[in-house]
């Protein structure tokens, strides 16, 4: 069965068959598709600037039986995060001030850490610390924490690797988690669309799974650990202060818990960096 267009995508193909007024109101769905999410049909026309009637053309050309039925799929879309849900027409000219940015970065902090009992973050660094095998999985938006984790993590963990890299598969890597590994896998907004097959694959295959989402993704049951990080913001993008920090804490957990090995290992990577003036 083919994928439903998404409502953005119904939008832009309709574009450049529209008569002018419905062609003005699709400009503005497209650059603040949040409105239509948001508001009712005479709302939308008011800040579109045209007539109900329009709104109730448009919505049709695109495909829907009414209004609601457009706004429903825009509701639903504005859940997978695009960062052009975020933007709103009457805050199109407001600059956030430097304290309304971190105020929200430390209302993620608190929101995000108040739901994460201490216990399940030594859990999931023993886990770690004990593991066979690390693999820290992060697509999109979640690929820079993603290889950023890993690379804190490598400092004590010796068998640890991002994937995919470049020209490799998921397949070629999946092959090979077993009972005895650790699966970390950011999963924030947007997530890619074989994110659940590729969840489902790790938890057939036994390994432990933790899962670090952004709030809007529901408890993953299949998840050994699920961590969820607010990021709400006052601009059109999302405010990852509370991944970074999250990242952060399982690092240095684990170089804590690490011991004398870890310890070590340490000492060792430091006097490599130093006789081959790395640093």
């Amino acid at each position: 069965m083919p994928k439903e267009k998404s409502f953005l995508t119904r939008v832009r193909k309709a574009l450049p068959e529209l008569h002018p007024a419905e062609r003005r109101l699709g400009d503005f769905v497209c650059d603040f598709p949040g409105e239509l999410a948001s508001y009712s049909a005479s709302e939308l026309a008011e800040l579109a600037h045209v007539s109900k009637a329009t709104v109730s053309r448009f919505v049709q050309r695109l495909g829907y039986s009414n209004y609601e039925a457009a706004r429903r799929h825009a509701r639903a879309e504005k859940q997978t995060g695009s960062r052009l849900f975020l933007g709103t027409a009457k805050r199109g000219g407001i600059i956030e001030s430097v304290a309304a940015h971190v105020a929200q970065g430390v209302a993620n902090l608190e929101a995000t850490f108040m739901a994460i009992p201490d216990a399940q973050i030594d859990t999931a660094v023993d886990a770690m610390l004990e593991a066979r095998k690390v693999w820290v999985i992060g697509f999109r938006s979640s690929h820079p924490f993603a290889t950023h984790l890993q690379w804190q993590l490598t400092q004590v963990i010796e068998h640890i690797v991002a994937i995919p890299q470049g020209g490799q598969t998921l397949g070629e890597h999946l092959v090979s988690v077993s009972k005895r590994d650790v699966v970390i896998v950011l999963g924030l907004r947007r997530r890619v669309s074989r994110m659940d097959l590729m969840l489902d694959q790790i938890r057939r295959q036994g390994a432990r799974l933790l899962y670090i989402t952004d709030e809007g993704v529901p408890f993953q049951p299949g998840a050994t650990w699920h961590f969820r990080c607010h990021s709400q913001a006052p601009g059109p993008l999302f405010n990852h202060t509370a991944v970074a920090a999250l990242c952060n804490l399982l690092a240095t957990r684990a170089i804590e818990k690490a011991g004398t090995n870890g310890r070590a290992r340490l000492r060792a990577i430091e006097t490599l960096n130093d006789e081959l003036e790395e640093l």
